[in-house]
């Protein structure tokens, strides 16, 4: 299968080697065009595996396939649209990010547009990308072109198991925009890794019963307690993780939390709720980005993608 993979940071990368590894011709995207983009990711076992891939091949991208995009949720618009017009108009588009609300910003598109919420995780050294766990992806349809296309998930679980087709992916990006708006911020809040979140489950709580609100009047049936255990479940299995917004704070980078809380606000407003638990945190994190960004948060794309 002929695929581009837009984003190559962490996750992009340990999907291209996957992809890769199984025998699809893959190319990678990236923000300044380089002749080729050699890369080596390390597995869970340890596994090493080194790769050198073209990149930026307008021509591959016409006759695409499949357009996987790991940006993250404020690289997209500006990293995809550029690629819309090259773009056959039945090539599958999965974008695979923390977060809601990116859609809204996009333009109708002809593409069938899918999301993919994941769990699996990945950090990069000077010399190597590490899958850090396996972990499980749930891909489900973000239009009517891309209701059809379940065979999706059967492709890329042979890459990077396990993958599964959620008909009603909303649910499934929901509960994980639940879990990330209790974790990340307030692992920047107290500037540590997420088990030491145990130490703080009272406030945990109450971001729960917050977020709970809103998901219920989402038509998501859910209660404080399940989303509570659903998060401890999370920062136990992740308790020696740095979560991917506190690594953006001390890179002094734009953080996803305009997708994350600042969505969940969003919808509160909608239905008129209050969530002073969580206004408190957004306004902690705009803070600490403005704190590096006089003005006006940088709106370029990280060099990283």
């Amino acid at each position: 299968m002929k695929i581009t993979v837009l984003g190559c940071g962490a996750l992009g990368q340990i999907w291209l080697s996957a992809l890769i590894r199984m025998g699809h011709d893959v190319q990678g995207w990236l923000k300044v065009f380089a002749p080729h983009f050699r890369f080596q990711v390390v597995s869970p076992e340890q596994d090493s595996f080194s790769h050198t891939l073209s990149v930026n091949d307008s021509h591959k991208l016409q006759q695409c396939e499949l357009l996987l995009v790991t940006l993250k949720a404020q690289q997209l618009p500006s990293g995809l649209l550029p690629l819309i017009s090259l773009l056959p108009k039945k090539c599958p588009i999965i974008l695979m990010h923390n977060g809601l609300g990116v859609v809204d910003e996009l333009p109708q598109l002809t593409q069938p547009l899918c999301h993919a919420v994941t769990t699996q995780a990945a950090y990069r050294t000077p010399t190597a990308t590490f899958h850090k766990g396996w972990g499980f992806t749930q891909l489900g349809p973000l239009n009517s072109a891309a209701a059809s296309l379940s065979d999706l998930a059967k492709i890329l679980h042979q890459a990077l198991p396990d993958v599964a087709w959620y008909d009603d992916i909303k649910t499934s990006a929901w509960k994980k925009l639940a879990v990330n708006a209790v974790i990340n911020p307030l692992t920047v809040k107290y500037h540590c890794q997420n088990g030491q979140l145990m130490d703080v489950l009272s406030e945990v709580t109450l971001l729960c019963r917050e977020i709970a609100l809103v998901m219920n009047r989402e038509g998501i049936h859910t209660d404080d307690s399940q989303l509570f255990e659903s998060v401890v479940n999370v920062i136990q299995a992740t308790a020696g993780n740095y979560s991917s917004m506190l690594q953006d704070i001390q890179a002094q980078r734009s953080t996803e939390v305009d997708y994350i809380t600042g969505y969940l606000l969003k919808r509160a407003r909608c239905f008129g709720l209050n969530l002073p638990q969580h206004t408190a945190l957004y306004q902690w994190i705009k803070q600490q980005e403005s704190d590096y960004a006089s003005d006006t948060l940088r709106t370029t794309l990280p060099s990283s993608w």
